[in-house]
């Protein structure tokens, strides 16, 4: 009987020891799988977080970091959103984000491109029709400049050929052809072209220390050269007091060519609006219309425009006279010895021997461009010419007309009568063709009581 007891209660204790290590290894699949469930809870959790700050930068790309980065296109300066944190929303996230944006951008410039350039194809159009119109009124008003004595005739025909700079000016920013041939031309007559283009020209004042008088432009850069040279004076006189005076310096360069050098007594440009226009005057390679203001301010992309295409350079630096300083450089390739057969223009500035400049100091004047040590002002020999120019012949000067010393300092004109002052105005209508002839235009006197011309919007 005790044996079976024993035997039972071992039995008994075998499957209760049993059924507690089931218990315990219950237990530790419980315990597993709860530890399990919080991880992936955790997990999810974590993931739902990731994935609301995924959606936000979403949000945020396309409310500001994408209409930023299309500011920023146009104006480089404009600000840009930084781009999320990969400890955030992890560096795929990061990078399908930035990806998306850089498509996004690659879209909007490939849109502007192809909008500039149909607006530039719209505007040629537009623009060889309204030149053709203002040329043909130029002819009409020369025609009655013949046969009225009207001075208002004059101003009408400056006004035109303001209107002609505009729309060459136009023309020239959409890469087309600036409209008008010419032929070798004296460097002074283009000089004094591209001065009666500007409002405000009585201001400019030219000093010719070229030693060759008929020292001229090759026909293809004539023109463009004027073009250049009217938006330089344009802007240095839109940009300076009116009471003011903007020197226009004629020089050689030795065997560099020739530097046509503007100054003007204005308000000067701050550094970044210089390297601006440095940028702009090498002429860069896919300037959009967009890119010049709203209003455009085109006169030194034009300037850019026309020098890279035909071989002249310019450079702007700040002015000894407080204002801007303006050197245009015309290659020795691009010079050349008018025939005798062309008739310089009366009007066109001589050489002159040297002066006293404003300081006192005979003999300097323009520093050279980054050292702002003066150069000689009076006719530079070259010292070592370049073979195109050394081949260039030398004439005499014309001797220098001189007042009569004996003429009394208050003498006073005597009155004129009718057919001598009908012959004074048929010899300056006789002059004024000729020099248009030659020039492209002459600056008009104003009406009497008419008001100053209204400035250029400048560059």
């Amino acid at each position: 009987m005790t044996g079976a007891v024993l035997a039972a209660l071992t039995t008994a204790l075998v499957v209760l020891a049993g059924a507690l290590w089931q218990r315990n290894r219950d237990l530790a699949r419980l315990r597993a799988a709860e530890a399990l469930a919080r991880a992936v809870e955790a997990r999810e959790m974590g993931t739902v977080r990731r994935l609301d700050a995924v959606t936000g930068e979403l949000r945020r790309l396309a409310r500001e970091r994408v209409p930023a980065a299309a500011m920023a296109l146009t104006h480089p300066h404009a600000p840009v959103p930084p781009p999320p944190s990969a400890g955030e929303i992890g560096p795929e996230a990061v990078a399908a984000l930035n990806e998306a944006l850089d498509a996004v951008l690659a879209a909007l410039g490939e849109e502007r491109e192809r909008v500039d350039a149909a607006a530039r194809a719209s505007m040629r159009g537009a623009t060889a029709k309204v030149q053709s119109l203002l040329y043909q009124i130029q002819s009409l008003l020369h025609e009655l400049q013949h046969e009225n004595d009207d001075l208002r005739l004059l101003e009408l025909d400056f006004r035109n050929e303001l209107a002609l700079r505009r729309i060459q000016a136009t023309a020239v920013l959409c890469e087309a052809w600036p409209g008008l041939a010419r032929t070798d031309s004296p460097l002074a007559e283009v000089v004094r072209g591209a001065q009666s283009r500007v409002p405000g020209y009585q201001r400019i004042k030219v000093t010719n220390h070229l030693r060759e008088q008929r020292l001229g432009v090759v026909a293809r850069a004539a023109e463009p050269l004027a073009i250049a040279l009217a938006e330089l004076l344009a802007n240095a006189t839109a940009y300076s007091h009116p009471e003011t005076e903007v020197p226009l310096t004629l020089q050689h360069g030795g065997g560099r060519g020739v530097f046509l050098v503007i100054d003007d007594a204005g308000i000067g440009m701050e550094e970044d609006a210089l390297t601006r226009a440095r940028r702009l005057l090498v002429g860069p390679e896919g300037l959009l219309l967009t890119e010049l203001g709203n209003p455009p301010q085109a006169g030194f992309a034009v300037v850019g425009r026309l020098a890279r295409q035909y071989g002249f350079t310019c450079h702007v630096e700040p002015s000894p006279y407080g204002g801007v300083r303006a050197m245009l450089r015309v290659p020795a390739e691009m010079l050349t010895v008018v025939e005798d057969e062309h008739d310089l223009s009366v009007l066109a500035p001589e050489p002159v021997q040297s002066r006293p400049t404003p300081t006192g100091r005979e003999g300097h004047g323009v520093p050279v461009p980054g050292t702002g040590e003066p150069t000689p002002r009076r006719p530079v020999d070259v010292p070592e010419p370049d073979p195109d120019t050394a081949r260039l012949p030398t004439r005499r000067r014309r001797a220098p007309r001189h007042q009569d010393a004996a003429a009394p300092a208050d003498a006073r004109t005597p009155a004129r009568t009718p057919e001598e002052a009908d012959a004074r105005w048929s010899a300056l209508q006789q002059g004024t063709v000729s020099g248009r002839n030659a020039v492209g235009g002459l600056p008009a006197p104003r009406a009497a009581g008419g008001r100053d011309h209204e400035g250029d919007e400048g560059t």
